[in-house]
């Protein structure tokens, strides 16, 4: 019992401490925002991941980070109408 208590605590600290690992109350859509922009953050800030985007697309390294940098707005689109309960 002890080790379950611990784990549990530790995975809420990393989930207060960290965006990414999400939550209990997370919905599908955060998940995904989450997930893309993250992916696009990681394209920027390597290079050659960055430089292997330029050259498949035909597109300068710039232009292509900031496609990136601009898809980071809204990722997965507009988020979905909430119920109200």
């Amino acid at each position: 019992a002890s080790d379950r208590f611990n784990i549990n605590s530790q995975l809420e600290h990393l989930q207060a401490k960290y965006v990414g690992t999400g939550h209990a109350d997370l919905t599908r859509f955060e998940w995904a925002v989450n997930i893309q922009r993250d992916s696009y953050a990681s394209y920027v800030g390597h290079y050659p991941m960055l430089a292997y985007f330029s050259i498949a697309e035909n597109e300068s390294i710039g232009r292509e980070r900031y496609e990136f940098m601009q898809k980071m707005l809204l990722p997965c689109g507009l988020p979905p109408e909430r119920d109200e309960d």
